[in-house]
């Protein structure tokens, strides 16, 4: 299960993390600006990707091995 988590958190951030260089740089990246109903809001959706990101980590450190 941690792996799962880890794994989930890893694509998460990687998402995020593209989100916001799409934003930032007008690089062609990442799904967030692919989906439909977050057009004007891809930025507030990546920063919460990164968050997630970060939390799911955190869960997985709780796992035991």
């Amino acid at each position: 299960m941690k792996q799962v988590l880890e794994l989930l958190g890893f694509i998460a951030l990687v998402q995020g993390v593209l989100g916001l260089l799409h934003e930032w740089v007008h690089w062609d990246v990442g799904l967030v600006r692919r989906v439909g109903f977050l057009d004007g809001h891809e930025i507030y959706a990546s920063v919460a990707l990164i968050v997630l990101a970060f939390a799911l980590f955190a869960v997985a450190e709780r796992e035991r091995s």
